[in-house]
């Protein structure tokens, strides 16, 4: 008997009523009337009534116009798998949080799964999507090299895959137009050039993405284009692309070497493929003391980024935002319409903006 008694202990006696009441809907798969329902289940029709509100507010019993109830059949929540580029990463860590709270409101569950910048890590997760059977899968992972065995993976078991900034194959395309923002970013420092050092250039430094691929690559490919269209003066030979590997801690090294054999330059113009990159460049200049000789652009806007440009006479003269913020709408709203079977534009670009200390200050004032 003590034994017994335990076990009672452990019951929840209205969510067993309510068990049994959604169990006789099942059985019956039919429409049933309140009176009917408390008859069968013996259960009072105070508790029947509100169980059966309970039940279709929370949409599992659908009322008709007549007073009966009946069960609903719930269609399966849509599942996201989303690999994220890295937590260490301030625009990957940017694009998670907008894409967790677009997921929240769409009711969509999210996955997310941290590549950590590593491409094995990457491959790894894709694989964890699959078996976690998603309906869509995400990719941000910046390895150009592992994109083809991902996208095969994820297309082998059927389910569509959006690839952030690197394209996959098989994979709708999301993120910036690279070369556009490259362009503009070049041409930001060719006026800054024109304007403050009268056009004088002796140096142009491309802190590239080698591994992210060609795509990527061409925001510093656009960066030298749109100088070039300001000053077309300036040698070939000066244009100097160096793969940073959009890490702070390689940039500094880079930049610092790359300063240290150019001491009696004076006009140094460095576009960086990310704000990481920039910053790392940041820090070498002022180690070395050469604020007053270069001018640095960046691309993805983060925050230290602008709080940078909220000092007087920072190097940094600019950074391309890539509106993460706007990237959770987009993506759910891309995989939702994927899923639902509409035709999707291939490369799909979101909006940027070009942010400056004077746009900076305008905005503050």
């Amino acid at each position: 008997m003590a034994r017994t008694s335990t076990r009672r202990l452990y019951l929840i006696p209205i969510l067993s009523k309510a068990l049994d009441i959604l169990e006789l809907l099942q059985t019956e798969n039919q429409p049933l009337a309140l009176e009917a329902i408390h008859q069968r289940t013996h259960i009072s029709k105070t508790s029947v009534y509100r169980v059966l509100k309970t039940f279709v507010h929370r949409g599992y019993v659908a009322q008709s116009q007549d007073g009966l109830y009946r069960l609903v059949s719930r269609p399966k929540k849509i599942r996201f798998g989303f690999g994220m580029e890295s937590s260490d990463m301030p625009f990957s860590e940017a694009v998670t949080r907008s894409l967790r709270e677009a997921a929240a409101s769409s009711g969509v569950d999210l996955l997310i799964l941290d590549n950590q910048y590593d491409a094995e890590t990457a491959v790894k997760n894709a694989g964890e999507f699959l078996r976690s059977r998603v309906d869509l899968v995400i990719e941000f992972q910046i390895k150009q090299q592992v994109a083809p065995i991902i996208a095969d993976r994820v297309a082998g078991a059927g389910i569509p895959l959006i690839a952030i900034d690197i394209p996959h194959p098989h994979a709708t395309f999301f993120g910036v137009d690279n070369y556009r923002v490259g362009l503009e970013a070049g041409e930001l420092l060719a006026s800054h050039a024109t304007s403050v050092w009268g056009g004088k250039v002796e140096w142009v430094l491309g802190l590239d993405l080698e591994e992210a691929g060609p795509l990527v690559q061409s925001r510093i490919t656009g960066a030298f284009e749109g100088i070039r269209s300001k000053l077309p003066e300036i040698p070939i030979e000066s244009f100097v692309r160096i793969d940073a590997r959009g890490m702070r801690d390689k940039s500094y090294r880079c930049v610092a070497d790359f300063l240290t054999r150019h001491t009696k330059e004076r006009h140094i113009l460095i576009a960086a493929a990310t704000d990481t990159s920039a910053l790392g460049a940041l820090q070498a200049v002022r180690e070395l003391h050469r604020e007053k000789h270069v001018a640095i652009v960046g691309q993805d806007c983060i925050p230290e980024m602008e709080q940078e440009m909220r000092r007087t006479s920072s190097p940094v003269i600019g950074s391309v935002s890539h509106e993460a913020g706007n990237y959770g709408p987009s993506l759910i709203q891309l995989g939702l319409s994927i899923l639902s079977g509409h035709t999707v534009p291939p490369y799909n670009y979101v909006a940027h903006r070009m942010v400056t200390p004077a746009l900076i200050a305008a905005e503050t004032a």
